[in-house]
């Protein structure tokens, strides 16, 4: 699945954090694997959220 981030309701730090690693507005995310925690795929790097950390991203589904 392929998501937009739309906003990040993180601390400031981690907000800003999470835009350095690429989970910034707008960007574009393919969600890979969701269970426990999540692993995406952000430009040209996978990582790996927890599900606490996924819920303070918002984001919109986009099409296929």
């Amino acid at each position: 699945m392929v998501v937009r981030v739309r906003e990040l309701s993180a601390p400031p730090a981690v907000t800003q954090r999470l835009r350095e690693i690429g989970f910034g507005e707008q960007q574009e995310i393919r969600l890979l694997v969701r269970q426990s925690n999540l692993i995406c795929q952000v430009r040209n790097a996978r990582m790996a959220l927890s599900s606490h950390l996924a819920q303070m991203i918002l984001v919109e589904p986009l099409p296929a």
